[in-house]
């Protein structure tokens, strides 16, 4: 009896190994900071990280690839460990708290003997090509929320970011913490030059990063949701 039974035994596990779903990995874009001493000062100022805006076509737990000039692939095995937006959030906020020695206050009440830089960032590309290279687009805003006049002045500026990959997946996301490192530099040389002058440029990009700046000076919006451009 057992002779006849096996063989169905066999069968039904294979069929089951069949059926079973391929491994899911997951991803996150938070670094692994070192405490590593640096020669700058802490700020004089705390931040406040506001939700990072991105494309819809990323807002999804998958990791999205470029294929080609046109095409994209959505990966069911390759996943974010969180919302995209958060990821993307939590990342430039601990780069930028290590950077500026400062505390994020993002959702706390901030103490009131310290001044407030409010930060808003909008991903315009987060684009990767596996095994090739990663890109970068974004815009950002700063302003100091205690302020106290009817016109509060903002510096407004934008970047691109980019460089190779070569390897797999776990490359490519590392690739990506890069960038968000490379962007959290440049916001980090914004918050101080505006911290001292009011009036100062966006800073500017190394020799290896293709970018473009611009300034303005005008009323920052209040939504806390929304990214809007001032006008030209």
């Amino acid at each position: 009896m057992n002779r006849l039974i096996l063989p169905g035994l066999t069968a039904f596990s294979l069929v089951l190994g069949a059926c079973a779903s391929p491994p899911v990995h997951y991803h996150t874009l938070l670094p692994v900071l070192e405490n590593a001493s640096s020669a700058q000062a802490p700020s004089g100022f705390l931040i406040d990280v506001l939700a990072v805006g991105i494309p819809a076509h990323l807002d999804q737990p998958q990791l999205v690839v470029r294929q080609g000039l046109t095409g994209i692939a959505v990966l069911d095995g390759e996943r974010w460990a969180g919302p995209l937006g958060e990821e993307l959030r939590n990342a430039l906020s601990a780069e930028l708290a290590s950077r500026l020695k400062t505390q994020d206050v993002a959702g706390l009440t901030a103490p009131a003997h310290k001044p407030v830089l409010r930060l808003k960032v909008q991903i315009r590309r987060l684009d990767a090509w596996l095994n090739h290279k990663v890109r970068l687009d974004a815009d950002w805003a700063l302003r100091f929320t205690d302020e106290a006049t009817n016109v509060t002045p903002r510096l407004v500026c934008s970047g691109q970011f980019e460089e190779p990959v070569p390897g797999g997946y776990p490359e490519l996301v590392l690739g990506q913490q890069r960038l968000i490192a490379a962007l959290a530099d440049r916001i980090s040389a914004d918050a101080r030059n505006w911290e001292h002058s009011r009036t100062a440029d966006c800073s500017k990009s190394d020799a290896a990063t293709a970018d473009t700046q611009r300034t303005a000076k005008k009323f920052w919006p209040e939504e806390r949701t929304g990214f809007r451009h001032p006008p030209e």
